[in-house]
């Protein structure tokens, strides 16, 4: 039986959870704009499997534009207390409504209010503005649902290739990676 690289992702997952890794689900997330021009930030892990890797998002902040507009993008885990880190890279596809609806409904009340608040990415003239905002819709949603905001979405990042890196003494770190095939995952080795 051929790895499979998603499974291998959920045990590496796992074991940076039980090694006390704070926020193993934290993940930079790398786009580029219609110019090529790259963009990195970090994003939460919200699901894995065999059809990719699940993060929500604001559709109309810069990263929305550009994982819209570009469709593909690239995430990267680093969990330093198990020497590990992952590469992944693929196509982003849009997830449907009911997705972010279903997700929404879990986040804590307080970043429901915040994700409501902000427009993200657009300029700020002081933060006043932003607490101000902030606590007026709280006020307006005491004792109410706070409804999801149109844009913010969920994406899915549906992997072609997968890289493994295990750190090793004297800098010769151990280097799989995974490329996705018509026949299935095709693996090599990579030297550090």
């Amino acid at each position: 039986m051929r790895a499979d690289p998603i499974v291998r992702f959920q045990r590496w997952f796992v074991a940076a959870r039980r090694a006390g890794v704070p926020l193993p689900e934290a993940m930079a997330l790398a786009t580029a704009d219609a110019r090529g021009r790259p963009a990195v930030r970090f994003v939460l892990l919200k699901q894995s499997d065999a059809q990719g890797f699940v993060f929500f998002t604001n559709a109309v902040s810069r990263k929305g534009r550009e994982l819209d507009g570009r469709g593909t993008g690239a995430l990267a885990f680093y969990w330093d207390a198990i020497g590990k880190q992952i590469r992944i890279e693929g196509r982003i596809e849009q997830m449907p409504a009911a997705a972010a609806d279903a997700y929404w409904a879990t986040r804590p009340r307080a970043s429901q209010l915040a994700a409501l608040a902000s427009r993200q990415s657009a300029p700020l003239a002081n933060r006043g503005i932003l607490v101000r905002r902030w606590k007026s819709l709280t006020r307006r949603y005491a004792g109410k649902p706070v409804p999801r905001p149109t844009g913010w979405l969920g994406y899915r990042l549906i992997p072609d290739s997968i890289e493994f890196w295990t750190r090793h003494e004297h800098r010769l770190h151990h280097r799989e990676l995974f490329v996705r095939t018509r026949r299935g995952w095709k693996q090599q080795l990579l030297q550090p």
